[in-house]
């Protein structure tokens, strides 16, 4: 006699015979196939995390106990030669991204968020159910990540670094089951309406009772695949969010398309009533097209820093006392020479030593035509060189590069919902609620007035009304902005930027490599003390060695290499720091003890403890697009001003030669954050511009800033917006794309309510068939996904 097979109850698998690891879940002894799984549900329930098997809508994998190899090879991640390329510093908090392997369903995110949140020493953790990926910010000093891993091993899953290849090989396997199910679901329909012509003639037709039946049955037969494969995404979407409590479009498009296939598999086996295998059929296949789209401008979107990442070599030329050797990317070092040839990749951020060419950031910055370069310019890792060879000394490597930042505010930017989606997604909740109510009570009605037409009807209102449209009308619209944006080197690194863009009626610009190059040059040095010009030059040089404000690129030709200990910023002040025992600072009069006086460009003072010591001043120049692009702004009908932290004449100089009367110098950081928070309180709403070097607490206080890319450190900046290429005629094109963006939304919200509205009182009246309901709907949302791929021509229209 064969035993009933019993499954686990945490991964589905057979249970072996003879095997005892039940666990007490939900008051019910529940089967365990191993110890593994045995293992991580007590964990799960140790962890009072008990609700995850509620709300779980898949099994999970078989889990795998931690055996003494695999602890010894995640403790191989707690190795700083190892983190280094996957893990970034910022103060006492480090941060990766990792992929997760064994991530079934939402529940299986929900837990591992609320897992690892309970770790000490874990500052925030985010999960993407879908991409598999998990977002780790941690304090090193009290959690190893050996330790979080192990944890995630102790549920069931399996985490490692990101992959750029297993991403990609990902990435296709997804696309091609989904365009495998789009062309079932196309195949599907054609057959299913060729069919369907035939039968629509109908009693007055000359087709024999037994073809037409025979053709019903073909029809079933051909709709099947349709039904049980192309749609299945619409079902496991729609219960997975019904047990957590909501209502999503999935859930009519669900009902629709699974009550339409029973009651015309019904009609076609008993020879009574409606089929609709060809209304059942294009419903899945235009709801597919729409989704289609919808994903290829959602990749699009990140496209532009995709590419760059897989462009990423892995081996470069390292140039030392032995001569030339290829080494690993991972094992280059900050301070080691490298040797970039015409046609290669830049392996690490760096210095130019040797060499003259031009090189290729396009794919980083949107710049269109390769840069110049020459020795002393900086180089960025993932840059091509296009022309003669370079010699190049590494300042940043791995996780420490400017294309990783790039790719951890991407990472950023699509874990934030915008406002304005989330408001969508919740209208979206109730229009399917709505929309649920009213099939239900034009079935009951049109089941006491004409019983053989009340199911029709009711289905013709379950598909017309679906709020497809309504869901997509603003994702479409915000990842094909984003997309616009990328390509023209402006990175979207918070999801509400564009948002706020759109209602920005005010632009505040520091002045300092923003309105000017930032590329400062000392025009006079002055002896104020008993030490000599070249003296002080030198000491200045010392100081400012230790800083990346544009500022301290004027000091660097006189650079002798003397050290410097306790060295110490003042934002939007100054420097100081102690040089063979000796303090000395520099900065502007007020951080020194001087007075200030008249002068047309930056003027900073260096101070040693016997007084002061010398006078040097500093001019930019301005930026060749900075006119054009403030007009642009203008044209916009923005608000300008300038807030900088120089003090003395040379903003107000600036002011007066691009026409901007509000002009306000020598202000601190605190200084810029009061003005902004001014602004703010009299009802404005600020854009702030900023090199991203001591600009960070006003680029956070403003309402959305921006921040240029060339400032020292993207994730400190902490802005909302990061200008690449440093063009500032991409901020009014920013602007005009962020109003462009909220106009479509507004055109795609108004068109999906008012179909709706007028659409189902004609189904409920009976007017509307099943198969124009289908198309109606469907055409409602291609047209809010075609609507909202205009935004792909924004600033390319001449």
């Amino acid at each position: 006699m064969n035993q009933r097979l019993v499954e686990c109850y945490h991964c589905g698998l057979p249970v072996p015979a003879g095997g005892d690891y039940a666990v007490d879940i939900d008051g019910e002894r529940r089967p365990m196939c191993c110890p593994g799984c045995q293992a991580v549900a007590e964990t799960i329930l140790a962890q009072g995390l008990g609700q995850f098997y509620r709300l779980r809508s898949a099994r999970n994998e078989k889990a795998a106990p931690l055996v003494p190899e695999a602890l010894q090879e995640m403790r191989l991640f707690d190795r700083a030669d190892v983190q280094r390329e996957f893990v970034h510093r910022q103060g006492d908090c480090a941060e990766t991204s990792l992929a997760v392997e064994g991530i079934t369903c939402a529940a299986c995110a929900w837990l591992i968020e609320r897992r690892l949140a309970r770790m000490p020493g874990v500052a925030s953790v985010g999960v993407n159910a879908t991409a598999h990926r998990l977002h780790l910010r941690w304090r090193p000093e009290t959690l190893a990540l050996s330790t979080i891993l192990s944890e995630l091993a102790s549920l069931g899953y399996r985490a490692h670094p990101l992959e750029s290849e297993a991403q990609e090989r990902e990435a296709k396997r997804e696309e091609r089951f989904f365009l495998a199910r789009l062309g079932v679901a196309g195949l599907g329909m054609m057959q299913a309406m060729m069919y369907a012509a035939n039968l629509y003639a109908g009693p007055g037709s000359d087709i024999a009772p037994a073809h037409e039946h025979y053709l019903q049955l073909v029809s079933l037969i051909v709709s099947l695949p349709v039904v049980l494969f192309s749609a299945w995404p619409f079902y496991r979407d729609a219960w997975r969010n019904l047990r957590r409590g909501h209502l999503v479009m999935d859930l009519p498009v669900s009902l629709a398309v699974l009550l339409a296939f029973a009651a015309s598999a019904w009609s076609a086996w008993s020879h009574t009533g409606e089929i609709y295998f060809d209304s059942v059929t294009m419903f899945v296949f235009f709801l597919l097209i729409g989704r289609y789209l919808e994903r290829r401008a959602r990749q699009r979107a990140v496209s532009v820093l995709a590419s760059q990442r897989k462009l990423m070599p892995r081996q470069a030329l390292r140039v030392d006392g032995a001569g030339e050797s290829l080494v690993l990317c991972r094992d280059l070092r900050a301070g080691d020479t490298i040797r970039v040839r015409p046609g290669e990749t830049v392996a690490a951020d760096g210095r130019i030593l040797e060499g003259v060419s031009s090189v290729d950031e396009a794919l980083l910055t949107g710049e269109p035509l390769p840069l110049a370069k020459q020795p002393g310019d900086p180089v960025i890792a993932g840059s091509i060189n296009t022309e003669g060879s370079l010699l190049v000394e590494v300042r940043e490597v791995g996780a420490a590069t400017r294309l990783a930042a790039l790719m951890r505010l991407q990472d950023q930017a699509l874990a934030h919902k915008p406002r304005i989606a989330e408001l969508a997604d919740r209208i979206a909740g109730w229009v399917v609620l709505a929309l649920l109510l009213s099939a239900g009570l034009a079935y009951g009605l049109w089941h006491f007035l004409a019983p053989d037409r009340a199911f029709a009807i009711m289905l013709s209102a379950l598909v017309v009304t679906c709020p497809c449209a309504l869901s997509l009308a603003t994702p479409a619209a915000i990842t094909a902005a984003t997309a616009s944006l990328a390509r023209r080197g402006l990175l979207i690194a918070r999801g509400q930027a564009l948002e706020s863009l759109a209602r920005v009626d005010c632009v505040v610009m520091d002045k300092t490599g923003t309105l000017t190059e930032g590329r400062l040059e000392l025009v006079h040095g002055e002896s104020l003390g008993c030490l000599p010009v070249a003296e002080c030059l030198k000491l200045a040089a010392a100081l400012e060695s230790g800083s990346s404000h544009p500022i301290a690129r004027a000091f660097s030709p006189y650079r002798d290499g003397r050290a410097v200990s306790g060295l110490h910023a003042e934002p939007g002040a100054g420097l100081a720091g102690v040089i063979a025992g000796k303090a000395y600072r520099i900065g502007h009069a007020g951080f020194v003890g001087a007075e200030s006086g008249n002068s047309h460009g930056s003027t900073l003072y260096l101070a040693g403890q016997e007084g002061l010591l010398a006078r040097f001043e500093l001019d930019d120049r301005l930026r060749e697009e900075s006119r054009a692009s403030l007009e642009a702004l203008r044209a916009l009908g923005l608000r300008l001003e300038i807030l900088s932290g120089d003090p003395g004449g040379a903003p107000h100089a600036l002011g007066r030669a691009l026409g901007i009367a509000e002009v306000r110098a020598g202000a601190s950081a605190q200084d810029k954050l009061e003005h902004i928070r001014r602004l703010q309180a009299g009802g404005a709403t600020v854009l702030m511009v900023g090199d991203g070097v001591n600009d960070a607490p006003v680029l956070a206080g403003a309402d959305v800033s921006v921040a240029m890319g060339a400032g020292a450190d993207l994730a400190k900046a902490g802005a909302d917006v990061v200008l690449l290429n440093n063009h500032l005629g991409r901020i009014a094109e920013a602007v005009a794309t962020a109003r462009k963006t909220k106009a479509i939304i507004r055109e795609n919200l108004a068109w999906a309510l008012v179909y709706n509205i007028l659409a189902l009182p004609a189904a409920l009246a009976g007017w509307v068939p099943a198969w124009l309901a289908a198309g109606g709907m469907s055409a409602s949302s291609l047209l809010v996904v075609l609507n909202a791929l205009r935004l792909n021509r924004v600033g390319t229209e001449k």
